[in-house]
Parts: C-alpha cells; structure tokens; sequence
C-alpha cells in the first residue's frame, strides 16, 4: 500500500532548503539585516530636536476669547486642536501622541490689570518638546502684554504642570521602521529573484512533476522567509532595546505580538513578490518594477519622518498603503503596549491587503 504524500511535509523540507539558501545569500543578509542596523544604530545615536510640528490639544472649556488664543493660533509649529474628552487627551499625552494639552483661562483682573491666565499640561513621553513649547507660548505672551498693556506691568502668564509619562525616545519611531524596511525589502526583493531563478533553472519544472500543490511550495517559502525574519527580529530588536533603551513596554510578549504582526506584512510583501515573478518574464526587468512599488512605500510610510506634515490627500493615500498599516501597528503594541486585538484598523488594513495578494500570488503563479 503506497503512503499518501503528505503536502505540509513537504513544504517543510522546502522552507529548510529555501533557509539555507537565504543564509547564504549576500544580498539578503545586506537588505533585510545589515541596512536595518546600519539605520537603527545611526539614528538611535542622534539627539532629536528638529521638531516640524508640535501637536497641542485646547481643553474643552478654554476661553477663545482670550488674545493668548488668537496668539497660540499664530504661532506655526503648533500643530493646534480642541479637545472633547478629557480623559482621552490625558491618555494621548501620557503615550506621547501629543505634545501638550492647555487650558486658557478667563480673563481676570488682579489688582486693577487685566490677566490673561495660561495652563499648559506637559508629559514627560514629550520631555524633548517641552522647552521649545515654553519658549514659543512665553514669546506669545510677551506680544500679548505689549499689545494690551504697552509698559505696564504682566497681563499674560504661563503656567506649567508635568505628569508621568513613558520618555519617547527617537529609536522608539525608528526601529519599527526598520523592521517594516527589512520586511519588506527581504519579502518583495527575496520572492521576486527566487521565483525566478528556480523557473529559469528549469528546478520549478522539475519540482512540477512531484504531487506538491503551488499553495504549499508558496507555503514553504513563506515558513523559510518567516524564520529568517525571525532571526532579524532578534538582532535589530535586541540591539535596539540593550543599545539605544527601545521600548517595550510588555517585555517579551510585546515582541511576540510584534513578531505575529510581521506574519502579515510577510504574506503581503512577500505576495508582491510572487506576483511580480508571475509576471515579469525578464530578469532585468525584476528590480525597476520592484522598487517602483517599494521606494514610495519606504518614503511615504513613516520609516523615517512622521507623515503628519503631509498634505491631507497625501497622507490619506499613505495610510492606505500596506506597509503604513504594519509600521504603525508596531509602534503602537510596541511604544503603546497595546495588544494586537487592540489596534483593528492596522489589523484589519493589513489582513484585507494579505487577502488580496495571497490570492493573487496564488493565481499569477507559474511553473514555467
């Protein structure tokens, strides 16, 4: 009685060939781990104090009458919006995804001259902020004390009140960038060429023979490409938490749901590289049509600059991008310690774009 052939084991016996091939590979070790810890040690090292824009949050019941508000209102790096819900501005300060929340107060008299009161609620996740805040809100109430009271003593005053927050540190926005960098550059550039070379050696015709299904040699692909990502995982995260204080704020199982995230920036990135081994028949032809699709994506996804600053349009089309959705949701289990089930519009983004391409790459894929 002949055995049944089992299609798992087989896909297993191809991750481990495929492993090996990629530990030896050059060109993988450089793209998909030495880059990224040429990054997360260069900027890791850097002191950030190029603040662009700095997001600041007025208290619900501030007065906006006030001439410190039409001051605030001027001043170009402040990125200035109106809170409703306290207790979520409180918790957006403490995570760093604000830089300060201020109450302006009603106008007073005190002894005879008018005072304009200013409260500005500080945190120490945006300590790096603070002193450029202070400076810029101080210069806006000297303006307002010459313009109400030209030589007369202070009408405008600024308060300053600082509560816990976790020190968000310049690797913290950097090194998921650059595990988005290796996961994709390894997924979309490492299929692509493989695919290739084994269809055009002839070994993917050989392989067409045996009772494998295409689904699970891509399988087998995916297992070999998910342990070597595991293994830069490892070595980027470990050199930026011991080297450069990176956070994570659950420890090890903050790195476990870093690491089940990539699982689906791995589907994806590596989906697109099938998908353009399926349809480029032209080896030169493979890395212009790869880096078309990777370059904008390592520009415009925040790998290394906030894309708050771009143009609405711009930024909407940014968040719609796959490796958008995979960075963010790094920093936010990881800076956050939020849980993966805690971040839908990431999970939910990257599983609808894992869905789509598997498919595609599933379908676009050819023996020959």
């Amino acid at each position: 009685m002949s055995k049944k052939y089992s299609q798992f084991k087989a896909a297993l016996v191809l991750s481990k060939a495929s492993l090996i091939a990629t530990l030896r590979s050059p060109t993988s070790i450089v793209f998909a781990l030495l880059f990224p810890i040429i990054f997360v040690t260069v900027f890791g090292a850097m002191v950030d104090n190029t603040a662009v824009k700095v997001k600041i949050v007025l208290s619900p019941h501030s007065d906006s009458s006030s001439p410190m508000y039409a001051a605030i209102k001027s001043i170009s790096i402040f990125d200035l919006s109106y809170g409703k819900d306290s207790a979520a501005m409180l918790a957006d300060l403490k995570k760093g995804r604000i830089a300060g929340i201020l109450y302006l107060h009603p106008p007073a008299l005190v002894n005879g001259v008018p005072h304009f009161g200013t409260d500005l609620l500080g945190s120490s996740a945006v300590a790096d902020k603070l002193p450029l805040i202070k400076a810029a809100l101080q210069e806006a109430a000297t303006g307002v004390n010459r313009k109400v009271l030209p030589d007369q003593p202070v009408a405008a005053s600024i308060r300053t009140v600082n509560i816990p927050g976790r020190v968000y540190r310049q690797i913290d926005f950097i090194l998921p960038g650059q595990l988005g960098f290796s996961l994709l550059m390894a997924g979309v550039f490492g299929s692509a060429f493989l695919l290739f070379n084994l269809r055009n050696t002839l070994v993917l015709k050989r392989i067409y023979v045996t009772p494998i299904k295409r689904s699970f040699l891509l399988l087998g692909e995916m297992i070999s490409r998910l342990l070597f990502q595991i293994i830069c995982f490892i070595i980027i995260t470990a050199l930026g938490y011991y080297a450069f204080h990176f956070t994570l704020v659950n420890g090890f199982i903050t790195f476990l749901e870093m690491l089940l995230l990539s699982v689906f920036g791995l589907i994806i990135f590596m989906g697109i590289g099938f998908i353009i081994s399926g349809l480029i028949r032209n080896e030169s032809s493979i890395a212009p049509v790869a880096n078309t699709l990777t370059v904008p994506q390592i520009l415009l996804c925040g790998l290394f600059f906030p894309i708050d600053n771009y143009p609405v349009w711009l930024r909407t089309f940014c968040e719609m991008l796959p490796l958008t959705f995979f960075v963010d949701g790094l920093r936010k289990i990881a800076f956050e310690g939020l849980h993966i089930w805690q971040i839908p519009i990431q999970l939910l983004g990257l599983i609808i774009w894992a869905t789509v391409v598997a498919i595609l790459s599933v379908r676009l894929f050819k023996w020959e």
